[in-house]
């Protein structure tokens, strides 16, 4: 239903002094990500602080990405929930609007079996049969840990589910994934930093934290490695590791917004719980990525 490779970027919400949804920050951070090259922009996903976004907030923010892309890339919206009617009824109000696919997380909090995993995936996806869907697993998030056998499960059950977020930060589940359903269903890393090695194992790409502030050098590592061009891939990456560990100094998306600020992209805020890294993480962060760009003249 849908091909998926290369880099997209879970893209941050900014906000405004009173805490609303800046949409005219939304638009110039998409059309950085298009003019930068990336294959896509996930909005409303972990990074774009979906659990502190209403429902029809949420919505609000993938339609105008939606509307901002105007089909310059793809457009992946998260609808997960652990409420699975919730998930649902998001995941049709996304397909209404028309994105390319819609992304649901593992139930998180509930702790659900297997089954019940499988029960989710398989009720959001029959509430949309013609939007693709990609699953995200993070259970260092979640609690839930969606496993090789309910995958396939799922796979079965559900045709228009295409690919994967693994984010388990475990390049033998990626690997046993490949292994066993090959082209059936695309693995995208859900870590930045094992982008590489799990494209080494067959995955098609990323869904990248990292490239809401460098896109066009996160896509590069992307498309060198769907090449084959493995050497240079290896030197590009490994030269954004720093940053990319940067990026997780302190609760994501804290440290991402820090470096977005610096730019003079966003203003410094996040919604309660989470709060702004402090100013040693932000500086540490600044030191990081101009030393990437001076090192690579970017």
């Amino acid at each position: 239903m849908l091909a998926l490779q290369g880099a997209f970027t879970a893209i941050v919400t900014p906000f405004d002094p009173s805490g609303k949804v800046d949409e005219a920050a939304l638009d110039a951070l998409v059309d950085r990500q298009v003019q930068g090259g990336i294959a896509g922009v996930v909005p409303v996903g972990t990074t774009g602080e979906s659990p502190t976004l209403e429902g029809d907030e949420a919505i609000g923010v993938v339609a105008r990405v939606h509307k901002r892309v105007a089909g310059r890339c793809k457009v992946i919206a998260g609808t997960g929930s652990n409420s699975t009617r919730h998930a649902a009824a998001m995941s049709r109000r996304a397909a209404e609007v028309g994105v390319d696919a819609v992304m649901i997380v593992m139930p998180y909090y509930n702790k659900p079996t297997q089954a019940g995993l499988v029960e989710h995936v398989k009720q959001v996806a029959a509430a949309v049969p013609k939007t693709p869907v990609i699953l995200y697993n993070v259970p260092g998030r979640t609690a839930s840990d969606l496993l090789p056998d309910a995958v396939e499960a799922i796979c079965k059950a559900c045709p228009n589910v295409v690919a994967i977020k693994e984010a388990t930060g475990n390049i033998v589940r990626a690997q046993e994934l490949v292994r066993r359903l090959g082209d059936r269903l695309t693995v995208l890393s859900g870590d930045d930093a094992l982008t590489l090695g799990m494209m080494a194992c067959g995955a098609k790409g990323v869904i990248s934290v990292t490239s809401n502030v460098l896109p066009q050098q996160v896509q590069e590592v992307c498309a060198l490695a769907l090449a084959g061009k493995w050497e240079q891939a290896k030197k590009a990456h490994l030269q954004l590791l720093p940053v990319h560990d940067a990026m997780f100094l302190e609760s994501n998306p804290g440290p991402v917004k820090g470096a977005l600020v610096d730019l003079g992209l966003i203003q410094p805020i996040v919604r309660p719980p989470l709060v702004m890294p402090t100013e040693a993480t932000r500086a540490r962060v600044r030191e990081i990525v101009a030393s990437y760009r001076a090192a690579r003249g970017a």
